[in-house]
């Protein structure tokens, strides 16, 4: 029997708006619906909307000025690759609202985040493990986010307290980086007895691994994020241009 996954709200809120924008219900330059109507249209909280509209933002759909609302971009350029927007999500918004921050401080990197690091067994950095709740879905997603010690320092990266501005850009501000790209890579295992608790599975539930590392424009590897993600509450889906 195949897996029925139903899209965080988030994500339903983002897959209607680019649907109306790609019809014309909404034409570029028009200005989008308020936070406040789209609350009462998709029956959910204002951040889970503000979280919708920042992604949208971030993936060039709309733009946003103060005192004026959100405003139709329309469709990215097929030949401009944008991040999924689970991805985006995990990046780039705020930490207030649907994430936890379970651990904050430094740690001996774990081998997997060491390779995609290029540091040494042993190293240390600071890492930040988050767990991520979805209204009527429960918890979606654990991630450790490891970050050289000394880009993490000067910053709240190693502070239990959530990320007002997102992580990425929370580090480019304070530490002058330029992000430039990013490799995931996905596979999937049996979950450990902590993520199981963690995320409210079955025991030995299947789990995605997603493997995040976010390099700058010399290609150096800046930090990288480890995510366990419930295998029954997502579906991942990527958009890639053919010409």
């Amino acid at each position: 029997m195949p897996i029925e996954v139903t899209p965080p709200k988030y994500i339903r809120i983002i897959n209607a708006l680019q649907e109306r924008i790609e019809d014309g219900t909404y034409p570029v330059g028009a200005t989008l619906p308020s936070e406040t109507k789209l609350i009462d249209e998709f029956d959910v909280s204002r951040p889970t909307v503000v979280r919708a509209l920042e992604i949208m933002r971030q993936q060039g759909w709309i733009d946003a000025q103060h005192g004026k609302g959100r405003t139709v971009r329309g469709k990215p350029a097929s030949g401009t690759r944008t991040l999924p927007a689970h991805t985006a999500a995990l990046l780039d918004a705020s930490e207030i609202g649907a994430v936890t921050v379970l651990e904050a401080g430094a740690v001996v990197v774990p081998p997997r985040a060491a390779a995609a690091l290029g540091l040494r067994d042993g190293s240390a950095a600071i890492a930040r493990r988050r767990l991520m709740r979805v209204d009527g879905v429960g918890p979606v997603e654990l991630s450790t986010v490891y970050v050289p010690v000394e880009l993490a320092s000067g910053t709240g990266v190693g502070e239990l307290h959530p990320l007002s501005e997102g992580l990425l850009p929370h580090l480019a501000v304070r530490k002058s980086v330029d992000f430039d790209h990013v490799v995931e890579r996905v596979s999937a295992r049996i979950s450990t007895a902590g993520e199981t608790r963690l995320l409210e599975l079955p025991k030995r539930d299947a789990v995605l691994t997603v493997l995040l590392t976010i390099f700058d424009a010399s290609g150096a590897a800046m930090l990288a994020i480890d995510m366990v993600l419930p295998a029954s509450r997502h579906e991942l889906e990527d958009v890639f241009p053919l010409r």
